[in-house]
Formats: C-alpha cells, structure tokens, sequence
C-alpha cells in the first residue's frame, strides 16, 4: 500500500524517497546544522533527519565500561560512547529552528527520538517518525510512536527475524503506515561491509508483509547497493550525510558527502525511469528498428504472376514492413500462386497471392 509523508505519496509506483541522515554530523554548531540541511536539499534528500536523545536516555556509562573497551567503529572514538553521546545530542531547543530552515529549503523535517520524552516533543514537527534499528530490542518504543498515527520508518539493523516479526506484531495493530528498512549496523565503511549487506532480505519482508513499503538505512558509500535495493523494491532509502569526511565525529567517515550523494540520487532516478513497466511491448522508441531488425517474407528470385509458391522462392530477410507476410507464417505462403510479379527481394504480403 502506498502511506503518505508530509506531501510526498510513498510506495511502489512512486518515487524513491531519500533521507539524509545529518545525525550528530552538525557537531554540536546549530548554524552547521541548518547549512548541511540546505546542502541536502541540493543534493536531492527529500528528508534532513536528526536524533533526538540524551545520553542518560540511550546510554548506561556503567554498561560501556564494564566492556572492558569499546568495539567496533567505537574503538577508535578518542571519548568514553557516554561522552560521545553527549556531545552529539541536540537540544530540544533546535528542534523548531531546525523545522523552519527545512521548510523555508524545501526538504521535511525528521528525527529520530530515543526515549518517550523525545518521540513526544517531536510530534509538532515531523511527518514521519523513523526509529533506529536499536529499538528493535526496544519495541515498546516503536509502538509509541506508532500510537500518534504517522508513518513510521523502522531500521531493522542488528535484529533476526523473530526480532523483526514480534516488533512488526506490536506495531501493525496500531498503526498500519510501516516502512520496513534492511539495515547492516557496522559503521566502520569497511568494504567487506558489502558481503553483510543482504539487500535479498528485502524479498522477504516483502512475502511475510506484502502490504508495508520497504526501505533500506544504510551506511556505506557506493550507490549500488541504493540502486539494487531500488530494483528489489525499496522505495525509502536512509544514508548519513555531511560536507567533508575528514571531520572529527562518530558520524563523519561513512557519511555521503553532498557529491557522492547526488551521484546516488541520480542512479537511482535512471533506475526508476528504466524499470518502466512489467507489460512487455513493443516501446516507443523502438518503432523505427521494428522495422529495420525484423525480418518479413521476401521473394528469393524474381516469381512471376501465376507461379505456385513453394519453400525455396521465399526467404526471411530484413527489413520489415507493414503488412508483410511474417517469417513464421512461411508454412502457410507454400502452395499458394502469386497474384502479381514479385521481383527479387520484394516483400511479400497477402494481397499479392491468392490460392
């Protein structure tokens, strides 16, 4: 079923809908942030998304470091996750500035809220909410905000099937407006990355929930995995996105920068245009080399009025045209008498013979 983002229909038979990640990449700076909102909107996003959390919300200081370390893309952060998180939080003060300069740009608003006071204060002022794939061991989570009736975009990331199918079974009774995004965790941009993509898994959330639109959030940097989970049916794709990968920050490295981003964007537009439709058909475009590839019935040596056609006086040659006999219908030319003289090479059409 197509559901329906500010003034945007998405699903199947509509546009790829892009969401530019800003995420922690404003770098604490409120005007970097409304400049990276305006560099999306020329990239071709059609959603600047934030989050909106704090620390002691998301994170258990304790809990990280009794790891004993940090791991993955943490272990190169130069501060404590809990430090990170907070510096990478946004005050609940930006959120209506951050509207304004995505209105006054052209490009929705998001967010993605990390506890019940954040999924609360944004329902002024997004279209959409889009929970992280880390709610998918939080599902009472999604649930909230599935209960204020938007759509609501869910990362499906570092989850099994039965994660993905028990937050799916809290969601759907309440709200049935669910885009379901693939979702790889690792946030290191390492190209291995590639082989733990699994765009396939789109395939099966299209069997088990035929009726939700699918999506990808992804976090690596070539556009061909956009391209084939396009092609595989997503129509609602999630990248990060900043103005320079060689910033400090958690988020900066396996962001899109503003050119790689519209490169991808445009991708995925001349995939669209090529899916075109599943009817199989002669197109447009192909009218004129319908005639010049196309064989027809022509005359092998020069075959006078009278003469009983048989086998070795026809040939299929190209080009077509209009009304010739077609080279399958050879069998049904044989025995026939020519109406008219048919010089060699000459087209042979049914008003030329007679039985």
């Amino acid at each position: 079923m197509d559901i329906r983002i500010g003034d945007r229909l998405i699903g199947p038979n509509h546009p790829t809908y892009f969401i530019a990640d800003i995420a922690a990449n404003h770098d604490g700076s409120l005007e970097r942030a409304k400049r990276l909102i305006r560099l999306a909107k020329e990239a071709g996003a059609d959603a600047a998304k934030f989050q909106n959390f704090r620390a002691p919300k998301i994170v258990s200081d304790y809990g990280f470091k009794s790891l004993g370390g940090q791991l993955s893309h943490q272990a190169e952060w130069k501060k404590s996750v809990f430090e990170v998180y907070q510096d990478a939080s946004i005050p609940f003060e930006w959120t209506p500035i951050l509207k304004e300069e995505c209105d006054k740009v052209g490009i929705h608003y998001m967010s993605s809220p990390y506890d019940y006071d954040a999924i609360e204060h944004l329902d002024p002022y997004v279209p959409a909410y889009k929970a992280g794939s880390g709610l998918m061991s939080w599902p009472d989570g999604l649930v909230k905000m599935a209960q204020f009736g938007k759509p609501v975009l869910i990362a499906t990331g570092a989850a099994d099937i039965s994660d993905v199918a028990r937050a799916m079974r809290m969601v759907l009774p309440v709200n049935k407006q669910v885009v379901l995004m693939q979702c790889n965790t690792n946030y290191t941009a390492d190209p291995a990355n590639y082989d733990h993509l699994n765009l396939n898994v789109l395939k099966t959330y299209a069997a088990m929930w035929p009726d939700v639109v699918l999506g990808l959030s992804d976090h690596m940097h070539s556009p061909a995995p956009i391209v084939g989970a396009v092609a595989l049916g997503a129509r609602v794709i999630e990248r990060h996105f900043t103005d320079d990968n060689d910033r400090e920050g958690p988020d900066h490295k396996f962001a899109m920068n503003p050119d790689s981003w519209a490169e991808m964007v445009e991708q995925v537009r001349i995939l669209e245009r090529s899916l075109g439709v599943s009817d199989k058909r002669v197109a447009e475009n192909e009218k004129e080399t319908y005639l010049l590839q196309r064989r027809c019935l022509r005359a092998a040596r020069d075959i006078k009025a009278g003469e009983t056609i048989t086998e070795d006086m026809v040939e299929a040659l190209r080009p077509n045209v209009p009304y010739a006999v077609q080279p399958w219908e050879a069998p049904l030319v044989v025995g026939k008498r020519a109406r008219v003289d048919l010089p060699y090479g000459k087209e042979i059409r049914w008003l030329d013979l007679e039985d």
